[in-house]
C-alpha cells in the first residue's frame, strides 16, 4: 500500500550532522548577518520544510510574483513575501554571489545563504498588495516602513541546526516529526485549528464541531512565534492550552505549537497558513471570521470583511492540497445551556444568546469583574488573571511629550509626587535631563540620537511597567513614528498614557527658562524642536493638557483623573 502523500517525508534544507559540523568551522570565515526576531521565525520555516516548496529567501523575480500574484516566478502559489531585509550599510558590504552566515541573536550560526539577489523594493507597493493598503495602522505595514531594513537580500538557504528555544521543547514539532507521529498512529485525516489566542469554550465547541464534521482527528497548532503586538504572551497561552488539553478526547486530538511570525494579512495569511499546515501533513484546516485580521485601519473600519479569508481560500483550496473546514460564529444559547452557530439558529426571537467578545474579555480581566463558567474555564480564567492582575494593580507608563519649556518636567514631577503620596507601586521619573545625564550621556541632538535617546526611555519604561512599576516619561519626543514603537513596547506590558502638553510655541519661547530658544533663533543650536525642526502634533493622545494660565496642581490633577478613569488608579 503506497503512503499517503500528507504523511510522507518532505524536503528540508538542512545538511547531514557531519557536514553541519565542517561548516560551523568555515563559517568563521563568513560575513555574518545577525537575524531579527522575525526573520529567525522565517528561517526556522524554511530550514524545516514548513515553508517548502521555498528552498531559501525570495529572490527579486520570485518576490515580484508573490507581491503581485501570489505566485512564485515558476508559477507555484505563494502569497506572502519571505524576504530578507538588511541595512542599506550591510547590503554594500556583501557581494552577489557571496555567502552569508546567517546567525540567531546570541551570534549562534543557524544556517547559511548564498546571495543571488539584492534590490530596494518598493514597501508602499507591497504594503498596498500583501496587506491591502498601504496603510500604517497594519502591524505589518508598520513593520514594513519603519522596522525593516531598507534593502532585500534573496537566495538558497543551507540549514545548520534549528533555532534552540528553551521552552516548551516537547510541544514543538517540525513538520517531518508531526508527519511521522500521524503516521504511527494511524492518522489520515488531520484538521488544524490556527490560533494566537487562549482557547475559550466557544473554541472547544468549533474545533469538536470541525472534527467531527471532516471526520478527522484534531491538530491544535497555536502561533508562538510572533503574533499581533498587545496579544497575550505565549507562555500564558501555552499554559491555557495545556490547562484545556484533558477536555480533548487524548486518541484524536494532538497539540503542536508553530514558530511563525504572523503578518496579520487576512485572506493571504489565510492562504499561507493553509500551505503550512499542508506541509505538516495536515489535509484540513479551520479558516474562521476575520482570520488573521489585524484590526481596524486609519479610518476606523476593518482592513478585511469577515469572511474575504475564506473565499480567497476557496479560490485556491483545490490547488491547495489541503481543505477547508469554514467556522461558523459560535454563541451561547442560555436556555439550552450550549454552544451553536449564531446563523443556524432558528428560535432566535425567543431564546437569550450569550457572548463575550474579545473586547470585553480584556475590560473584565481589567476591572477584576466575573467571568462566566459558561464563557471559558475556570483553569484558563485562573491562568489570564495570574498574568493579568486588575489594571489598578499593573505597572503603566506616562508619557509627557511637547515643545521644550511645555511645563513637562514640571507636571510630571507633580504627578510623581502625588502618585508617591498614594503609595501602592514604585514611581520612577525619567525627565529627559536626568535620562540624558546617566542613560545617554553619549549622546548628541542630531534626530538618529535624540530617536535613540527616546528609545532608550521607552525601553527602561516598558521594564519598569513590565514589573508592576509606574514610569513618568517628560521628553520632547518629536517624532510621531518614535513613539508609537515606545508605545508598541510598553503595550506588551501594560497601559501607554500619552499626554500632550499642548503649549504654544509662542508662549514655551516667552518663558524660555533656560535660554535655548534664544540659542536656536541666533542659529547657535541645530535642529531645533519648533524652530528649525518638526513637531508632530499627537493625533490621538489619551489627554491634552493646555497650561497656559492654568496652575501646575491643576494639570497634575487633570492626569490623575484620567489615570481613575482608565482603571489604573483606584478611585
Amino acid at each position: 500500500m503506497t503512503m499517503l502523500a500528507n504523511l510522507a517525508p518532505i524536503p528540508e534544507l538542512f545538511v547531514s550532522y557531519d557536514s553541519a559540523q565542517k561548516m560551523k568551522l568555515e563559517a568563521a570565515e563568513l560575513v555574518s548577518h545577525d537575524l531579527t526576531p522575525r526573520q529567525i521565525c522565517d528561517l526556522e520555516l524554511l530550514m524545516n520544510g514548513g515553508f517548502n516548496p521555498l528552498k531559501g529567501f525570495l529572490s527579486e523575480e520570485d518576490y515580484n510574483g508573490v507581491v503581485d500574484n501570489m505566485r512564485l516566478a515558476d508559477g507555484t502559489l505563494w502569497p506572502i513575501p519571505i524576504t530578507l531585509d538588511v541595512s542599506e550599510d550591510f547590503a554594500s558590504s556583501v557581494e552577489i554571489g557571496q555567502d552569508i552566515a546567517l546567525r540567531d541573536q546570541e551570534g549562534v550560526i543557524l544556517g547559511t545563504m548564498t546571495i543571488t539577489d539584492r534590490w530596494e523594493p518598493n514597501k508602499a507597493h507591497e504594503g498596498e498588495k500583501v496587506f491591502g493598503a498601504d496603510d500604517d495602522a497594519h502591524p505589518a505595514v508598520n513593520y514594513l516602513h519603519n522596522q525593516a531594513g531598507k534593502i532585500y537580500l534573496g537566495g538558497p538557504v543551507t540549514g545548520i541546526q534549528q533555532p534552540v528555544h528553551y521552552d516548551f521543547r516537547g510541544r514543538r514539532d517540525t513538520p517531518n516529526e508531526l508527519r511521522a507521529f500521524f503516521r504511527k498512529l494511524g492518522w489520515r485525516k488531520v484538521v488544524a485549528f490556527q490560533t494566537r489566542n487562549p482557547l475559550h469554550r466557544a473554541h472547544q465547541e468549533l474545533t469538536f464541531r470541525a472534527a467531527r464534521e471532516a471526520q478527522a482527528n484534531l491538530l491544535i497548532h497555536p502561533v508562538v512565534g510572533m503574533t499581533k503586538p498587545g496579544d497575550v504572551d505565549h507562555f500564558t497561552r501555552v499554559r491555557c492550552y495545556e490547562a484545556v488539553l484533558d477536555k480533548y478526547p487524548q486518541a484524536t486530538t494532538n497539540m503542536s505549537l508553530l514558530n511563525l511570525a504572523m503578518r496579520m494579512a487576512g485572506p493571504r495569511e489565510a492562504v499561507w497558513h493553509g500551505l503550512i499546515r499542508k506541509n505538516h501533513g495536515c489535509t484540513h484546516f479551520i479558516v474562521g471570521r476575520d482570520h488573521a485580521g489585524p484590526g481596524k485601519n486609519s479610518k476606523g473600519e476593518d482592513f478585511y470583511g469577515p469572511y474575504d479569508a475564506q473565499d480567497l481560500f476557496r479560490e485556491h483550496q483545490e490547488e491547495m492540497g489541503i481543505e477547508m473546514v469554514d467556522f461558523k460564529h459560535m454563541v451561547y444559547v442560555q436556555e439550552r445551556a450550549q454552544y451553536e452557530p449564531a446563523d443556524e439558529i432558528h428560535d432566535k426571537d425567543d431564546v437569550t444568546i450569550l457572548n463575550i467578545s474579545g473586547t470585553e474579555l480584556r475590560r473584565r480581566l481589567q476591572e477584576g469583574l466575573e467571568i462566566p463558567e459558561w464563557f471559558s474555564f475556570p483553569e484558563v480564567v485562573r491562568e489570564l488573571r495570574r498574568t493579568r492582575p486588575p489594571r489598578s494593580q499593573q505597572g503603566f507608563t506616562v508619557f509627557f511629550t511637547g515643545f521644550s519649556g511645555s511645563g513637562k518636567s514640571t507636571i510630571a514631577n507633580a504627578l510623581m509626587v502625588k502618585l508617591m503620596e498614594m503609595g501602592g507601586r514604585p514611581v520612577t521619573l525619567l525627565d529627559g535631563d536626568i535620562v540624558r545625564k546617566n542613560l545617554s550621556s553619549e549622546l548628541g541632538f542630531s534626530k538618529e540620537h535624540r530617536d535613540l535617546n527616546i528609545r532608550r526611555i521607552g525601553y527602561v519604561a516598558s521594564e519598569i511597567t513590565k514589573n508592576g512599576g509606574i514610569a513618568i516619561c517628560a521628553p520632547i519626543a518629536p517624532y510621531a513614528t518614535t513613539r508609537r514603537a515606545v508605545r508598541e513596547d510598553v503595550e506588551s506590558f501594560g497601559a501607554f498614557v500619552e499626554v500632550h502638553v499642548a503649549t504654544s510655541i509662542e508662549e514655551c519661547e516667552r518663558r524660555d527658562r533656560k535660554g535655548l530658544y534664544k540659542l536656536a533663533r541666533e542659529g547657535k543650536i541645530k535642529e531645533f524642536t519648533g524652530i528649525s525642526d518638526p513637531y508632530d502634533v499627537p493625533d490621538s493622545p489619551e489627554l491634552r493638557v493646555e497650561t497656559e494660565n492654568v496652575d501646575v496642581d491643576n494639570c497634575a490633577h487633570q492626569v490623575l483623573l484620567k489615570l481613575e478613569s482608565m482603571g489604573l488608579i483606584a478611585g
